[in-house]
């Protein structure tokens, strides 16, 4: 793809792309920012690249929009929780999600803590562990959905 068709493309694209990307991630700013990231990648591969460009730009956005997300909403310590708690009066909470996760199969219940607790990571929980990252992935998804059904069972009849 030339350099003027490219840019032919991507001007007719990027209106539509910022549209996206704004509501993807909730800000003008960010999604400004992710099409100008997916842009510049896609302008690095435009030797490669044919028409249409639509399909690619939107999935490549899609993906930097839920990259921005993740790198936003950091895990939390859950000490940093229960002081903030303590300090709204809602100690009682943590003590009834910890009573929950002290129910968890020893495994969930040592990849929930080490991942909320400690905020290690998922290749470090497996090498720590000896398990295969997408076993860590798999069991802490499950611990969450299990934590997540009795703490409403028990509390939010």
């Amino acid at each position: 793809m030339t350099p003027e068709e490219f840019q032919q493309e991507t001007a007719l694209l990027q209106q539509d792309l910022v549209r996206m990307a704004t509501r993807l991630t909730g800000s003008q700013t960010d999604g400004a920012d992710v099409v100008q990231d997916v842009l510049l990648r896609l302008w690095l591969m435009r030797d490669t690249l044919h028409s249409p460009l639509a399909p690619l730009a939107r999935v490549l956005v899609h993906n930097q929009a839920v990259d921005v997300l993740r790198r936003r909403h950091p895990t939390s310590d859950v000490s940093v929780l229960a002081e903030t708690c303590a300090e709204t009066d809602s100690h009682e909470e943590v003590e009834r999600m910890m009573k929950v996760v002290s129910q968890l199969p020893p495994l969930q219940q040592t990849i929930l803590r080490l991942r909320h607790q400690e905020g290690m990571e998922m290749s470090r929980l497996a090498q720590v562990l000896g398990i295969s990252e997408v076993a860590v992935r798999k069991a802490l998804s499950r611990a969450r959905q299990k934590v997540k059904e009795q703490y409403y069972k028990m509390y939010r009849l």
